[in-house]
């Protein structure tokens, strides 16, 4: 972005100085200065929402003396896209303190679940955010039900299995470069519901893991390539 604005900004200086190239280079300036306060403007909202991920921690989890707190996903570009409903995920690990520490200790995710108006021009209500936090072994419990109504496979073990050695794709869960369990194919509308726990349902619908949490009455849907990220923080080898 920043490597864009640049290139503009040279080709206004280069441009011939005729009223209408003036007039021109008026409008992208200003383009790009709108770019710029949006681009700003999410950028101040995300340190918000850590800021705030944080502090949850610190208030409901007392255990977590050292750790580490990044955003993983601040759902949504456009500002007008980010008030629905939607979800933050932030990675958090564990370390033992001292000079130059290295993250090598539990890894856990966090879940930020917002309600529709969540966010507007005036910033983040987080009385409409819901924190839900999980560590590797609830995510794959998770993914686990999410392949069992994904798919025909229904073998626990097996599935566990296959996910700490694979990935998450369109089509399935992949090993290597094999397809080794295909999800069904559905159609936008089709879902299939299961009933993970008293707080949230999972919903599989076509390249999305819907969690439907019980007490706000919202669908989530968390992207495939969320789910990618989060599968790939939690047991990729470093």
């Amino acid at each position: 972005m920043k490597k864009a604005i640049l290139i503009l900004l040279v080709s206004l200086y280069l441009m011939p100085q005729n009223s209408n190239a003036q007039n021109e280079g008026a409008a992208v300036v200003a383009g790009v200065l709108a770019i710029g306060a949006g681009i700003a403007a999410v950028e101040q909202m995300k340190e918000q929402a850590e800021l705030t991920a944080t502090q949850w921690v610190l208030s409901n989890h007392p255990e977590l003396s050292s750790f580490s707190l990044q955003t993983l996903d601040f759902n949504g570009k456009k500002l007008k896209d980010m008030s629905a409903v939607s979800v933050m995920t932030f990675k958090i690990q564990e370390f033992t303190p001292s000079d130059k520490p290295e993250l090598d200790g539990k890894k856990q995710v966090l879940f930020g679940f917002t309600s529709a108006g969540w966010i507007s021009e005036y910033g983040i209500n987080f009385e409409k955010v819901n924190w839900y936090l999980v560590d590797d072994a609830e995510w794959l419990n998770m993914m686990v039900s999410y392949v069992k109504v994904a798919s025909s496979k229904t073998n626990t073990s097996d599935i566990k299995n296959i996910l700490k050695d694979g990935r998450v794709v369109n089509k399935g869960i992949k090993v290597k470069s094999k397809l080794v369990i295909p999800f069904f194919k559905l159609t936008g509308d089709m879902y299939v519901v299961t009933d993970y726990s008293a707080s949230m349902k999972l919903v599989y619908n076509e390249r999305s893991l819907g969690i439907f949490l019980k007490d706000t009455q919202d669908l989530v849907q968390i992207s495939r390539s969320g789910i990618i990220d989060i599968h790939y923080f939690f047991f990729s080898e470093e």
